[in-house]
């Protein structure tokens, strides 16, 4: 199952830098290509407070529900505080928690949106202002009691929001790989990250992911995995430092896809980034992990 909402493309200022269009272009994308048919999609039940509160304090849960977030707090965001912005992120919340309670059952589930790392247990930024797999993982964990759980984020961005939240959570092995050089510039410590250098091409990155993957399996034994699968690896890409071909990253997702059959394990998967100047080449990218996963 896949979530979408058309809430997902709410439209944000002119120079905003993430390409918000790109979410209902993604849906059109998955129907035209035959990758999904309709009836593969699902409008999530928006996140409760309980469930947001899992990971995040009540604080800035009610602060960020009710518009009352301080100013200085909305500009580390970088989104302008709305009632249609917050109807967009419970709505990208429920879509993970939703999905991840069907790949329990079904193997695979996506958010279109989501993968919103940046988001820390008090406080948003980066454009992420509630931690959609945090929360997810968290719910698995306490009412569901499924342990332990990976978190493998290939975004090019570390992932500094879900180390942060899961810093103190032995249950939860949280992995970034991302360009060193690159946001957040005060970076967080995952259970294992692998920086790497500006320019990194497929090879390396594919062979340094491969042996990662192999090693994170046999550690961590987990019995669900999400997987942040930002397209912003791209050597096309403007927020980018990495240099991967649109092959190479489909071989990057078609390596987390390799792992997840032979130890047949449940997965969500969420997109997230993806910033270059053509948005062709970021819906190419994006259906092909779908294409990968649902082959």
């Amino acid at each position: 199952m896949i979530a979408f909402d058309p809430i997902y493309t709410y439209p944000v200022p002119q120079n905003h830098r993430f390409p918000m269009e790109k979410y209902a272009l993604l849906y059109e994308a998955l129907l035209w290509e035959g990758i999904a048919e309709p009836t593969d999609f699902f409008t999530p039940e928006p996140a409760s407070f309980e469930q947001l509160i899992l990971v995040h304090s009540p604080t800035y849960v009610h602060q960020f529900l009710f518009l009352t977030l301080p100013q200085r707090e909305a500009i580390r965001i970088g989104f302008q505080q709305s009632e249609q912005i917050v109807r967009r992120e419970v709505s990208l919340v429920g879509g993970t928690l939703q999905g991840a309670q069907y790949a329990l059952e079904n193997g695979c589930a996506f958010n279109i949106a989501g993968g919103t790392h940046h988001a820390f247990s008090n406080r948003g930024e980066g454009f992420c202002m509630l931690n959609d797999q945090a929360v997810a993982t968290a719910y698995l964990l306490k009412h569901l009691r499924i342990s332990p759980i990976l978190i493998i984020d290939l975004d090019v961005h570390q992932g500094n929001g879900t180390a942060e939240i899961f810093a103190h959570t032995p249950e939860v092995f949280t992995f970034s790989m991302h360009a060193t050089h690159n946001y957040p510039f005060e970076k967080e410590t995952s259970d294992w990250d692998i920086p790497l250098p500006d320019d990194t091409g497929d090879e390396r990155y594919l062979s340094v992911l491969d042996e990662a993957l192999r090693t994170l399996f046999d550690r961590v034994q987990p019995r669900f995995v999400f997987y942040q699968s930002g397209v912003d690896v791209l050597q096309s890409d403007k927020l980018g430092r990495l240099s991967l071909t649109l092959e190479g990253c489909k071989q990057r997702d078609t390596l987390v896809y390799e792992y997840i059959q032979r130890y047949g394990l449940p997965i969500q998967c969420s997109m997230r980034g993806g910033y270059s100047p053509k948005i062709d080449t970021i819906l190419k990218a994006h259906t092909n992990t779908f294409r990968v996963f649902l082959s």
